[in-house]
Formats: structure tokens, C-alpha cells, sequence
């Protein structure tokens, strides 16, 4: 069976890219790739796609603005940079989305927003309202005021939280991992992209946080917790590069890219 077909015909989707598809090794933001990305989310959006963007990088931008060659462990100085690097970071959008005349808006959320019922209707609403006037929300977690009690702890789980929240037909997260492998592509060279996933098992679980993988901190392990999240909800998930966004293109006319987390079928359309 070929589960990308029903990819062509999702009508609203969530886009999460990390901050290492925003920015370049040394720290530095690459506003060719974010360029890129507001090229083709507008395109998507014209063709009549609701789309929602789950966007890193605000802590990265605030200490590249000030001229910061480390991220410091502080949690004020941290926060600190994110209310810097949030202005700069929305500024930096929408002077690319401005070119396609796509209209953007920030909206930033902590995890209080969303568990307690009055406030999740009232961001639900608010959400569901922009993306039916054509407008692209650009989300990223509240780092200025998030504390552990109130922080989602990584934007992997943030997509896949808006995803629900908005009853989202996918969830595709852009990062610098292609997608799941049989084993460490790093150490075997045989390795083998596994492309489509029915279920998360323990196993698939145990490779995705395996011993020496550099998946396992805020890596392959957060997506294939988001991923879970998005399964339970009825939700297809697919993990893939983001080092070109048009990949997005791709995915959204069916060719086999990454990995994708194929919900079930009566469950997987909310929106065709």
C-alpha cells in the first residue's frame, strides 16, 4: 500500500523547523533558508493549504544580536535572549513573507495554555480564526516567562501539542536528522531509512534513543514522542531535512521522503 497518496490531500498541516535549519554552524542565521521557507509555505498556503509554523531559534538569534559566541546556562539570561531574539526573529519573517504578501502572526505559548481548558479554547479559537483569514501563525514557546512548571521543554512536542490543538491533517518536522534509521547511520554504513511506521514500538522506541546516537537528547527521541502524540490523535507525522524547505513540495505530492508516521486511516483526514 502506498501511504503517501493521502498526503496530497491534507488540507491543514503544522510545519516545526529547528534551529539548525534556521541557522548556520557558527550560530550565525542563514536568511537563505529562511528565505526559502517563506517562499514555499506561501506557495502552499495560495494552493489551499492552511498552514501553521512551529519555529525554534529565538535564544540562537538573541545571542547572534548581541554578539554572543556561547548560549549561556542561566535560565534569566536565557530568557533574556529569547525576549531580544523573538522581536528579531519575527522582524526577520516578515520581512520574507512580505514578499509573497503572506500576512504572518506571532503567537507565543507556554504549557499552561493549553492544559488548562478555559485558555486552550481561547488559543484554539484564536488559531483556527487566523489560519481561515490566510494568515500563517508563527509559534514558539514563551521562553521570556517559561519556567518547568510551564515550559514544553523542547518544540518537538510544541508541533505536535498544535497539531492537536487545531486538529491538524500532518505534522511535518524540518531538522537536521533526514529521518529514522535501522541502525546509527553514523557508524553503519548500511544503514536504512525506515520510511513508513504503523505503530511506535518499545523497539522503535529503544533505536530511536540507542546508546551513542546523537538522536537521543532533544533529538530523534523528542520526535518520536511527538510523533506518538500526533498517532493518538489521529494526526500523520513525517520527519525529514530541513536543510532545503521545499521538501515540503515533496512530501505534499506523495514522493517518499523521510520517515513517515502513518496515523489511522479513518482517523488521518480531518480537513480533505
Amino acid at each position: 500500500m502506498n501511504y503517501r497518496e493521502v498526503l496530497k490531500y491534507k488540507r491543514r498541516i503544522v510545519v516545526k523547523i529547528g534551529t539548525s535549519s534556521l541557522s548556520y554552524a557558527n550560530g550565525r542565521m542563514n536568511f537563505h533558508s529562511i528565505a526559502k521557507l517563506a517562499y514555499v509555505l506561501s506557495a502552499i498556503r495560495r494552493q489551499g493549504t492552511q498552514v501553521i509554523l512551529v519555529s525554534s531559534g529565538a535564544i540562537g538569534v538573541g545571542a547572534g544580536r548581541l554578539g554572543l559566541t556561547k548560549r549561556p546556562q542561566e535560565l534569566a539570561r536565557k530568557q533574556a535572549l529569547a525576549a531580544v531574539g523573538q522581536a528579531e526573529l519575527m522582524k526577520i519573517y516578515q520581512k520574507f513573507f512580505e514578499e509573497y504578501n503572506q500576512i504572518v502572526a506571532q503567537v507565543l505559548l507556554t504549557k499552561d495554555v493549553v492544559e488548562i481548558p478555559t485558555r486552550n479554547q481561547h488559543a484554539q479559537s484564536t488559531l483556527i480564526k487566523l489560519i481561515e483569514k490566510d494568515i500563517i501563525p508563527i509559534i514558539n514557546e514563551n521562553d521570556t516567562i517559561a519556567t518547568n512548571e510551564i515550559e514544553f521543554g523542547d518544540n518537538d512536542t510544541l508541533s505536535a501539542i498544535v497539531a492537536s490543538l487545531v486538529e491538524a491533517d500532518l505534522l511535518v518536522m524540518l531538522s537536521d536528522i533526514d529521518g529514522l534509521y535501522n541502525v546509527d547511520p553514523r557508524s553503519d554504513t548500511h544503514a536504512e531509512m525506515i520510511h513508513s511506521v504503523l505503530e511506535i514500538t518499545p523497539e522503535l522506541e529503544q533505536l530511536a534513543s540507542g546508546a551513542g546516537s546523537s538522536f537521543s537528547t532533544g533529538g530523534m527521541i523528542t520526535k518520536i514522542s511527538a510523533a506518538k502524540i500526533c498517532l493518538k490523535q489521529g494526526i500523520d507525522c513525517l520527519i525529514t531535512s530541513g536543510s532545503d524547505p521545499a521538501i515540503l513540495f515533496d512530501i505534499l505530492t506523495g514522493n517518499e521522503v523521510g520517515t513517515h508516521f502513518v496515523a489511522q486511516k479513518e482517523n488521518s483526514i480531518h480537513h480533505a
